[in-house]
């Protein structure tokens, strides 16, 4: 079983910062992991994810005020989110994308809540 664990979201004035990480067990190969929020109202939309090999790649909307980073043997994904605007807010969800089963597969966490607002 594969399973994704969230945690360091919470609520923050605008222009401060947090930093959200993910922990993923269970038996798999890695391939990339990335976070992606979801507003009220809209569309789950990507983030940042980085491969194995350390590529990353952002959101337009995050370039610059975030930094995604990974630790290959500990399965972690970090997101040092800096500069949170209101727009930031949303519900942030880690994923995979893993080797299980002789296939590739999606992984998705629960989410963690992340309320920028003065």
């Amino acid at each position: 079983q594969v399973q994704l664990v969230e945690s360091g979201g919470g609520s923050v004035q605008p222009g401060g910062s947090l930093r959200l990480s993910c922990a993923a067990s269970g038996s798999f190969m890695l391939i990339v992991m990335g976070w992606h929020r979801q507003a009220p109202g809209k569309q789950r939309e990507l983030v940042a994810r980085i491969t194995n090999g350390g590529t990353t790649s952002y959101a337009d909307s995050v370039k610059g005020r975030f930094t995604i980073s990974r630790d290959n043997d500990k399965k972690t994904v970090h997101l040092q989110m800096n500069s949170l605007k209101s727009d930031d807010t949303a519900v942030y969800y880690c994923s995979i994308s893993a080797f299980r089963d002789d296939e590739v597969k999606d992984y998705w966490g629960k989410g963690t809540l992340v309320t920028v607002s003065s």
